[in-house]
């Protein structure tokens, strides 16, 4: 993106109608490591790569708990993240000492896309730069919702947000059908496969980047929760059992294993292709 005549200000449209400030805050989004969300009929499960600043630090926090029934997954800013979510935690501890209930998935969202969208209105603010994948569960079941800093919140089957994460889409969007009737097990093993496919040519998947939240029934490797069903966060060695259940990844033919593919070059050619 380049600097324009209408991006100095966030209330400033310009004339294609665009607010090129909420744009930048977008891109904020696509700059953070991806995270992916997947939910099936008993389940909702997030899955994040974490990033390290180097060697001597430890990985950053891509996951935070909100309620019993709700946690998120972030992609862009911390800094703006860990506000949000504070801001999450206290409505839906509002919601529990006024109605001794938990909050409605899709309200909690909302608040939080009316908090943002004020951001993209007013003069002297500036958008959050961070978006969330929330899932929850209620009474009508698992839910998986997006936020962004435009103010604008979606549900979906299946999502990916961060950096490269339209590759985890296409595997998404390829496998989303199979996912209502899959178990816990299963669900898991597809959104590796989503996050694996977001990561650069040299990286693997591995104990200390991968991060895995589920909101549903205890699986198979679990251990008890309290109470059960509700929100929890799988790292480290936790992770380590859905890691060696991937399937290898496919690697491109090479053109000699091409059927009906032209005869390989000879060794001369071989060495001016290269070249």
């Amino acid at each position: 993106m380049f600097r324009n005549t209408y991006d100095s200000d966030n209330t400033v449209f310009s004339p294609q109608g665009r607010l090129h400030q909420v744009e930048y805050a977008l891109e904020a989004v696509k700059q953070g490591s991806a995270a992916v969300g997947l939910r099936s009929k008993t389940h909702a499960i997030l899955l994040a790569l974490k990033r390290s600043t180097g060697e001597l630090a430890s990985y950053q926090q891509k996951m935070f708990r909100i309620d019993d029934h709700v946690g998120i997954a972030i992609a862009g800013l911390t800094s703006d993240a860990r506000v949000l979510s504070n801001f999450m935690r206290q409505q839906a501890m509002g919601e529990r000492m006024m109605f001794n209930r938990p909050m409605p998935v899709n309200r909690l969202v909302s608040s939080i896309a009316d908090k943002a969208q004020v951001n993209t209105q007013e003069y002297g603010r500036r958008p959050y730069g961070v978006g969330f994948l929330v899932i929850g569960q209620d009474q009508s079941g698992p839910h998986l919702f997006e936020f962004s800093p435009s103010g604008n919140s979606y549900e979906y089957y299946a999502m990916s947000i961060g950096a490269r994460s339209q590759s985890a889409k296409t595997y998404l969007e390829k496998h989303y059908e199979s996912f209502a009737d899959c178990n816990l097990e299963d669900l898991i093993r597809h959104g590796l496969h989503a996050l694996r496919e977001t990561l650069q040519q040299d990286k693997e998947l591995n104990v200390n980047n991968t991060s895995v939240g589920i909101i549903g029934p205890m699986g198979q490797h679990e251990k008890p929760i309290s109470p059960p069903g509700s929100f929890r966060i799988l790292e480290g060695d936790n992770v380590e059992v859905y890691l060696q259940s991937m399937e290898k990844k496919e690697e491109a033919p090479t053109p000699a294993s091409v059927p009906d593919a032209a005869p390989a070059p000879t060794a001369d050619e071989d060495v001016q292709m290269s070249g």
